[in-house]
């Protein structure tokens, strides 16, 4: 396997985030009963016209500016000729030869750049529904004409790593430029992979095979490393890789065959005759590119240079917008960024990471309050944590329950090295036994002094005290 090397592309496709779908007035929205959200425009009557959605145009520009693209000055739509189910009118208006966003890309973690070919706007299909042999595949429109619009990379990416990172990169930008939800789970992102193998040092591409509509960026992983070694096999083997599209099945860990592999050509491209080309004007442009926010990118490199945080929790924080906008929203009421990022990643995500909606039940607030009152040493560090839960299960106030609950010490750090020294000299044989085996010791010491303060003393500052006069 060491003799050859993968060459992968992406087609990432995203619903954006419209109130309206692309070509109709029908609500964009999940769910709901089956073909309800839907009219004679979704599902291709006769004499039905559509009527493109400007604010899915715009969303369109705003993800090209969003990954570096070149925006063209007029955009076509096209109809692209295709008999399933799921697809009404036998065709679905899309881009080809003038798409709305060109170039662009994404620079990995490595300094490596994927570069995209084009994004390009079109319509969603409906879906469909499996149900058993006696009733057979059942069709909801509900999503048909949904707002969708569909990355293409060059193959640039030579690992499974590097396209759920260049995924991943996707997926954060749109959704903190506020452009698509992005939720996998609900179809509202999904992937078309492209894998190809060639032997080290050879330029020639291989013959590609496509798995479609993947998703969740754990499956593109699997289902890249799984075909990879699939062809190489083949290829070792004395085989040949056909070109075609494979169905991916998650489950069972593995793909199969589902038909030869379509060229533009077999789709039949014509310009759409009801919908005339856009002009995209350049001051639209640049008013759109003043919309976007800062992106993950550049609000890594501020966690890190301006709030001196590691490259590792700025991460971490900004695996998800809620919880980079909590932070953020922590860091304008109490300006101690380090030790806001250790609180919400130790209590914080430690509480939500396997809940499915990320709902954040403190508010910046009282969490706030709780670190300052810790940093004070007004409260414990126990008290603090006893605090956090009960702000996390009710909507009350930190700072007033603390004083209501008697947290709110009055001991300043003179009176608990007073304490500190009072136990000290009342166990010296304790003393002893700390200088051999200390960690051993110390949680004697911490007791003692608690229980002379009535658990009103800050452990971390006991604990300092303790080795310092010990040492």
């Amino acid at each position: 396997m060491s003799e050859y090397e993968t060459v992968i592309g992406l087609e990432v496709h995203a619903e954006l985030k419209t109130k309206s779908k692309c070509f109709c007035s029908c609500v964009n929205e999940f769910g709901g009963e089956p073909n309800t959200h839907c009219c004679p425009v979704c599902v291709g009557l006769p004499g039905a016209l559509p009527v493109i959605n400007k604010r899915a145009v715009e969303l369109t520009i705003k993800a090209g500016l969003c990954m570096g693209c070149d925006i063209n000055d007029i955009a076509v739509f096209e109809r692209k000729n295709y008999f399933y189910p799921d697809l009404a009118k036998a065709y679905q208006i899309s881009q080809l030869v003038r798409p709305i966003c060109l170039h662009g890309g994404v620079t990995l973690d490595s300094g490596k750049f994927i570069r995209l070919n084009r994004i390009h706007l079109e319509e969603d299909a409906g879906k469909l529904v499996h149900k058993n042999l006696a009733v057979g595949t059942l069709v909801d429109y509900n999503r048909g004409g949904v707002p969708l619009i569909e990355m293409v990379s060059e193959a640039d990416m030579s690992s499974a790593a590097e396209a759920v990172e260049f995924m991943t990169k996707l997926r954060h930008n749109l959704i903190y430029a506020n452009i698509a939800e992005c939720k996998m789970q609900e179809g509202g992102m999904r992937a078309d992979v492209n894998v190809s193998v060639r032997k080290k040092g050879e330029t020639k591409l291989g013959t590609k095979v496509e798995m479609k509509n993947i998703n969740s960026i754990k499956a593109v992983e699997r289902s890249i490393l799984y075909e990879s070694a699939r062809q190489i096999e083949l290829l070792e083997n004395g085989g040949t890789v056909k070109q075609e599209t494979r169905r991916w099945d998650d489950l069972k860990g593995e793909n199969y065959p589902m038909r030869s592999k379509e060229n533009s050509q077999d789709y039949r491209y014509f310009p759409d005759p009801d919908i005339l080309s856009i002009k995209i004007p350049r001051e639209s442009v640049e008013k759109i590119r003043k919309e976007i926010p800062l992106l993950p990118a550049e609000r890594k490199k501020k966690y890190i240079e301006e709030y001196n945080l590691s490259n590792y929790d700025a991460g971490v924080l900004l695996s998800e917008k809620a919880y980079a906008d909590y932070f953020e929203q922590c860091v304008q009421l109490y300006n101690k960024p380090k030790g806001i990022a250790n609180w919400i990643m130790s209590s914080v995500l430690t509480i939500i990471k396997d809940e499915e909606e990320k709902v954040i039940r403190i508010s910046p607030k009282n969490l706030t309050a709780i670190i300052e009152m810790l940093d004070k040493k007004q409260i414990s560090q126990q008290d603090s944590r006893t605090l956090f839960a009960k702000c996390w299960e009710e909507d009350i106030d930190a700072k007033a329950t603390a004083e209501k609950m008697g947290m709110l010490s009055s001991l300043s750090s003179g009176d608990i090295e007073k304490v500190v020294d009072e136990v000290l000299a009342e166990n010296p044989n304790a003393c002893e036994d700390f200088k051999k085996t200390p960690e051993r010791v110390l949680p004697f010491f911490i007791g003692q002094c608690m229980k002379k303060t009535k658990g009103k003393a800050d452990s971390e500052l006991v604990k300092k005290l303790i080795y310092e006069k010990l040492k």
